[in-house]
């Protein structure tokens, strides 16, 4: 079945941790062979993977944090430093995009064309990327939105691990910046599309009530499933569904168990249905199947150390439909989930 992936920081694996993406999976485990920090060695994300998984279209993201007093987070000394970190990032999807590994989608034409390519067989189609944004500070003003959207940038979320020139973001409270309400006005002029994905609780409602654009949430889980302030309540789950938001449901494992403890917990004590619990809590809040998408956020800092365990590579997110099917649901409505759901938000949103 088709699949639609929307989070993977596949430039940053490539720029920060110099992995070769071109090599397949096991190639780069044992690249990395020995290496220590987290996520060494374990590696589920690469391009021929991809084309397995019939990842037919991707969210991928640029991402730079600035560091500023207050923030638990690190990052950049200054917003210029982010601005030229991302502006690298763009430039690898870009050399992959000229040598026909992938294809920058920016528009509606765009999407409807690489998805009709992909359903009539996407083996020697490039793999579609739509560019986002993982925090805002890249965006070094708020009126420089408008070259970013000329760059091909689509999507933005406002912060990231602590807190962005814009907004308080995952492991902060507070709401957004005197700079937020600006851009926000900026991301709705030029037609960008907004994240919700890392935003502090009050962040997450002033967002949603200064931007009038489309929203989505590219990696989120559901904090009545396991408890913190990286996950969305119900309430807030409910409110994107009333704004005809999708929700990609991440595998970051301790988003997915509670209690999770980095490097000690197994992995052994989660596997995919709890991903499958996820989904099916976010249809349930819906009363519908029509919010639900898949945003693994694979590879983002982490390996299969930290996800379910009976993931190996991204391949194995073909697996959710048969576990949907078990709980109730129909074909179509596993379809929605692995990609249906994401190319009609983008449809709607670029109409």
């Amino acid at each position: 079945m088709l699949m639609i992936d929307s989070h993977l920081d596949l430039a940053m694996n490539a720029l920060e941790w110099n992995r070769d993406v071109n090599l397949t999976v096991p190639e780069i485990r044992r690249l990395e062979a020995g290496m220590t920090d987290p996520g060494r060695g374990n590696g589920t994300v690469a391009l021929p993977e991809m084309r397995q998984a019939e990842l037919a279209i991707s969210v991928i993201t640029v991402i730079s944090r600035t560091a500023r007093p207050g923030s638990p987070a690190t990052g950049t000394a200054h917003q210029e430093i982010s601005y030229a970190a991302a502006q690298g990032q763009l430039a690898y999807y870009r050399v992959l995009e000229s040598q026909g590994k992938a294809r920058m989608i920016t528009d509606l034409a765009g999407l409807d064309r690489q998805f009709a390519a992909w359903q009539k067989g996407g083996a020697d189609e490039p793999l579609g990327f739509i560019l986002s944004m993982e925090g805002a500070d890249p965006i070094a003003w708020p009126e420089q939105v408008e070259s970013w959207w000329e760059d091909g940038l689509r999507v933005v979320s406002l912060s990231h691990y602590g807190i962005s020139a814009y907004a308080h973001g995952t492991g902060t409270e507070g709401g957004l910046t005197e700079l937020g309400v600006p851009l926000l006005r900026g991301m709705d002029s030029v037609g960008m599309i907004l994240d919700l994905t890392h935003l502090a609780d009050q962040a997450f409602w002033e967002a949603l009530e200064n931007f009038s654009g489309p929203v989505l949430a590219s990696h989120n889980n559901c904090r009545a499933l396991v408890p913190g302030g990286r996950q969305y309540s119900d309430e807030q789950i409910r409110a994107l569904v009333e704004r005809n938001g999708v929700i990609g449901v991440a595998l970051d494992a301790w988003m997915l168990y509670p209690g999770w403890i980095k490097g000690e917990t197994s992995p052994s004590v989660i596997s995919l249905e709890v991903v499958a619990d996820q989904l099916d809590h976010i249809c349930q809040l819906a009363g519908n199947a029509d919010h639900a998408g898949i945003g693994s956020d694979l590879d983002g800092g982490y390996g299969t150390e930290q996800t379910p365990g009976d993931l190996d590579t991204i391949v194995d997110l073909q697996k959710i439909p048969e576990l949907m099917y078990k709980r109730g649901y129909s074909e179509e409505d596993a379809a929605k989930i692995m990609h249906g759901n994401w190319v009609e938000f983008f449809r709607q949103a670029w109409s």
